[in-house]
C-alpha cells in the first residue's frame, strides 16, 4: 500500500458527499491492514494467520472501491477504477514472502531522480530522456555495487573509444 494511495484516500475523505464516506472507509480499512501487517512483521502472526485475517478486509476494501466507481463522481470513480484495475498487486504482500506492504524502498531509490527532475525542469527531448534514464540507472547501480561512478564512466568511454569491451557494472555474483 503506497503512501500515494493513503494520500489519495485522505483526499477523498476531505471532500463532501460519497467521496467523504468512501475515503474514510478506505482509510479505516488501511489502518486495519497496517495493524495486521505490523503484527505479522513483529512475529505475532504467522503468514497463514495474516492471510486469514486479511481475506475479509480485502473483500471490504475492494467493495468500497467498487462503490466508489459506482457513484460516478469525478476524480473518485476514476481513481477507484484505476486501483481496482491493479487489485492483484494490492495484495501481493499477503501472498508472497519478501514483499513489503509499502513501496518505501522503491520510492527512496527514485527520490533523487524526482528531485533532480523538479529543479532542472526535466528533459526537453526524447534523446535527453533516454540519456537521463540510462545514466541514472548506471548511477544507482554503481552506488549499490560500491563502485565509483566517475571512474566507471571514464573507463567505459575509454573502452568504447579503443574498441574494447566496456567494464562490467554488475559484479559477477549479481
Amino acid at each position: 500500500m503506497s503512501p500515494h494511495l493513503i494520500r489519495r484516500f485522505v483526499s477523498f475523505s476531505e471532500r463532501d458527499g460519497p467521496s467523504k464516506s468512501i475515503g474514510r472507509e478506505l482509510l479505516d480499512l488501511s489502518a486495519i491492514i497496517f495493524e495486521y501487517w505490523h503484527g505479522f512483521k513483529a512475529g505475532k502472526l504467522t503468514r497463514a494467520q495474516l492471510k486469514t485475517l486479511m481475506h475479509p478486509v480485502q473483500r471490504q476494501f475492494e467493495a468500497a472501491l467498487e462503490r466508489g466507481v459506482g457513484v460516478n463522481v469525478a476524480r473518485l470513480s476514476g481513481s477507484c477504477a484505476d486501483i481496482l484495475a491493479h487489485r492483484e498487486a494490492l495484495w501481493t504482500f499477503v501472498m508472497n514472502e519478501g514483499v513489503e506492504l509499502t513501496n518505501n524502498h522503491a520510492e527512496l531509490q527514485l527520490r533523487s531522480l524526482v528531485l533532480w527532475r523538479r529543479v532542472s525542469f526535466g528533459c526537453q527531448s526524447e534523446r535527453g530522456l533516454r540519456f537521463v534514464e540510462r545514466i541514472m540507472t548506471v548511477a544507482q547501480t554503481a552506488r549499490k555495487q560500491g563502485k565509483e561512478l566517475l571512474d566507471f564512466i571514464v573507463r567505459s568511454v575509454a573502452a568504447h573509444a579503443e574498441g574494447t569491451p566496456t567494464p562490467a557494472l554488475l559484479d559477477a555474483a549479481a
